[in-house]
């Protein structure tokens, strides 16, 4: 099927404007972009940021009349919006990066593979993934920083828990490169469901991948008792969870966090100072990978 796009540069003055004009003759969609590499990172509780440039995409269906469209839009409105209308050919939206993502190394023994595609190192470490729609391909540098730290421990044996697991690539990871327990948790149940998948398509048996949803972890069950912790998330729910991430360690056991950038890295520190002792084990374009050692 085959859709209309109308594209608009704004401001965050005229964006609400827009928007609601844009769904009101007849966008079945409405989407904001950053239009000058303005990046808005952690907003607060209640806050909804914009960026200073805007780019709003409209989707029509291909039968709309766009020239009656336009003319509902107000001229000071689009004086400045550099606005076109663009044919937009439908597709798998979902899939539509498949073609662009490659297998990548990460460290000296673990490849990320997509699943429809030959590892090319086949007596590697191996992960076949497919993170459906839940965050975690490899490709973001937090990702790329917990994997790379993870493929240099020795995990043989170990019990691992990844908190905000994603599509379950590092908790996989854990698993491939030895460790024989990993505990998988997220509040979105997509990531639930394609860590699992994920397991299954490495050939990991189901007992050794358990999930849950964070409200349904029985802590006691778990307390103390993983050697690795890794959370690769943000940092103000770095800081708001650091009671629940420290109660599954064991004294000894190494602490991953990531998901924050240089900049934040001082303060997680402070926060987790009386605690754990965590230094910046390395970083990739202005992001960070914390690590430190619970005393014991």
């Amino acid at each position: 099927m085959t859709w209309l796009q109308l594209r608009l540069d704004t401001d965050p003055a005229a964006a609400e404007s827009l928007e609601d004009l844009m769904l009101t003759t007849g966008a079945v969609a409405v989407t904001l972009e950053d239009n000058a590499d303005q990046p808005v990172l952690e907003p607060g509780v209640g806050e909804t940021p914009l960026w200073q440039h805007i780019r709003l995409t409209g989707l029509y269906r291909a039968d709309a009349d766009m020239e009656t469209v336009l003319d509902a839009f107000p001229s000071r409105l689009l004086l400045h919006a550099n606005h076109r209308v663009e044919i937009l050919e439908d597709k798998d939206w979902e899939r539509e990066w498949m073609q662009h993502y490659r297998p990548m190394q990460f460290g000296t023994r673990l490849w990320v593979c997509p699943s429809w595609l030959e590892p090319p190192e086949p007596d590697a470490v191996n992960l076949l993934l497919d993170p459906g729609l839940a965050f975690g391909t490899g490709t973001h540098p937090t990702t790329d920083l917990c994997l790379r730290e993870l493929d240099a421990m020795e995990l043989a044996g170990v019990t691992a828990v990844d908190y905000g697991c994603g599509s379950g690539i590092l908790a996989v990871a854990a698993l491939k490169l030895g460790a024989a327990l990993a505990l998988g948790v997220d509040n979105d149940p997509q990531a639930l469901v394609a860590s699992l998948d994920n397991a299954q398509r490495n050939g990991l048996a189901a007992q050794r991948l358990p999930v849950a949803l964070p409200e349904d972890v029985v802590l006691a069950e778990w307390q103390q008792r993983a050697e690795v912790v890794i959370a690769n998330i943000l940092a103000g729910p770095l800081m708001q969870l650091s009671d629940t991430l420290l109660q599954f360690l064991r004294p000894g056991g190494t602490l991953l966090l990531s998901g924050l950038l240089q900049t934040q890295a001082d303060e997680l520190r402070q926060h987790y100072a009386d605690r754990i002792t965590l230094r910046i084990a390395a970083e990739k374009d202005g992001w960070v990978c914390l690590r430190g050692e619970l005393p014991g």
